[in-house]
């Protein structure tokens, strides 16, 4: 099994990209995960917010792997525990499928994005920093595959 985080946005700062690369390393005999940044849509004065959305979706689905199970990071999803994701892993392992995590742009996922979903994931009512939320993912994926090999990373 193998994962791709699709996010909308480039160029992470140089202290996310590297936090990113770290649990990716860390990661990588667990659950090897790929980034795939996706261009953000067109915003400002005399822009429809819409059509940004729009495209960026278009560009998101663009990059989905086939057959993969694609949880999408949304306000409105499920919200899971570290144990509770590592179960989740633990399913989707059993599935034999890849997985695809999507992070949207600012006004988060296009309706096409979200019904190609199979389920979604919340961090939390908070809002973060689309930058960051790709650090939170790496480290909890790496997190929950810790759980899931008894390895003393998390220490509840």
């Amino acid at each position: 099994m193998k994962a791709r985080l699709i996010a909308t946005g480039e160029r992470a700062p140089s202290w996310v990209a590297e936090g990113f690369g770290e649990y990716r390393k860390r990661l990588s005999h667990w659950l090897p995960l790929e980034l795939v940044e996706v261009e953000p849509g067109l915003r400002g004065k005399g822009r429809d917010p819409h059509r940004a959305i729009e495209d960026e979706g278009r560009r998101v689905l663009a990059a989905l792997p086939k057959n993969a199970h694609v949880v999408a990071l949304d306000v409105p999803g499920r919200a899971w525990s570290s144990e509770q994701l590592a179960l989740r892993m633990e399913h989707w392992r059993q599935q034999g499928r890849d997985l695809a995590f999507l992070i949207g742009g600012p006004e988060g996922h296009a309706p096409e994005v979200l019904a190609a979903a199979s389920e979604s994931w919340s961090l939390g009512p908070l809002t973060l920093p689309h930058m960051l939320v790709r650090l939170v993912v790496a480290e909890q994926l790496y997190r929950a595959a810790a759980l899931l090999a008894n390895h003393p990373y998390h220490r509840a």
